[in-house]
């Protein structure tokens, strides 16, 4: 078991050249390095070229008592692929974990909760009336670019002044999530929000002599504003302003959701949300629903029963 460890370092640099982001890399560094642990301690100590898929259940057992499906899910998927990488480096004849799956997941149920209009109203009044001019320009363009184009954590963190194209009102979205680049046209409210606020960031690159930084979105010394950091202003403006934001994801289906109810095709949000299976777009219908309720009250079965009700109460 002395290998594990360099075993789980060649497998994760397996996955970083693949493009994989740092959170996922981090978070399957954390889970192969916890197995590594539950390994060490079983008694009789166990070779790893020993190791069997009943000893991989009995340790998935243990990590997901009383966790959600997707943290089974999740936990299987993770061993899986590690146990790919040490079939090809010739430590395990096969795969035990190929042919095992994780619960089925429903993708409705993975759904964060929609954020009303009331609140995304609430929330971007609280933030215009941000005191510090930086920290309200900067909350706006998040607010806007969240909302307005769905954007993923990720991709709002990489985004590089450069992938503003203001001529054209276009972002260039990075494909380190789906393996393809997409551009992204904004409207006219999230193109005013990012050219009111540019003035800004480049100001505060100067106050810092940090000109040569390429985010786009900066904190108050000038780099480049993290995921983490992103969700920490959004949750504070929430808090602020007394609206239930749970997480940022909520913006992203929030922007699906009133994409599909305002008539836009379903292959264009999913250019738009930059889906690589149209099926992760259809499961925002289940919850695109109010244009379904005005359409069945225009159902016939409507009129013929009025009729015949009309009929009745003359008749009687």
């Amino acid at each position: 078991m002395r290998r594990w460890d360099g075993l789980v370092e060649g497998y994760i640099a397996q996955c970083e050249a693949r493009g994989l982001v740092t959170t996922t890399l981090a978070q399957r560094r954390r889970e192969l390095e916890r197995f590594g642990s539950w390994l060490k301690r079983q008694k009789p100590r166990i070779a790893l070229e020993g190791v069997e898929g009943v000893l991989i259940i009995k340790y998935v057992r243990a990590r997901t008592t009383c966790k959600s499906r997707s943290m089974v899910f999740g936990t299987v998927s993770i061993l899986r692929g590690m146990g790919g990488y040490l079939e090809a480096q010739g430590i395990w004849l096969k795969n035990p974990l190929r042919w095992i799956r994780g619960p089925k997941l429903d993708p409705r149920m993975r759904l964060p909760r929609r954020i009303g209009k009331e609140h995304l109203q609430k929330l971007w009044r609280g933030v215009e009336e941000q005191r510090s001019v930086y920290r309200r320009h900067l909350g706006l363009s998040l607010l806007a670019i969240l909302y307005g184009t769905g954007l993923r954590r990720g991709e709002l963190e990489r985004l590089d002044v450069d992938d503003w194209d203001r001529e054209n009102g276009v972002l260039k979205i990075d494909g380190r999530k789906t393996g393809q680049e997409r551009k992204v046209p904004v409207g006219a409210g999230v193109w005013r929000c990012l050219e009111a606020y540019l003035p800004h960031r480049q100001n505060r690159l100067e106050r810092w002599a940090r000109v040569g930084e390429p985010a786009l979105f900066v904190n108050r010394n000038g780099a480049r504003l993290k995921g983490d950091a992103i969700t920490r202003l959004i949750q504070r403006f929430a808090l602020q302003a007394v609206v239930p934001l749970v997480s940022l994801h909520q913006f992203r289906h929030t922007c699906a959701s009133d994409l599909l109810e305002a008539g836009v095709s379903l292959p264009e949000v999913r250019k738009v949300m930059g889906h690589a299976w149209i099926g992760t777009t259809m499961r925002y219908i289940q919850v695109a629903g109010p244009e379904r309720v005005a359409a069945m009250a225009k159902h016939p079965l409507n009129e013929w029963l009025t009729e015949a009700e009309e009929t009745r109460r003359v008749a009687g």
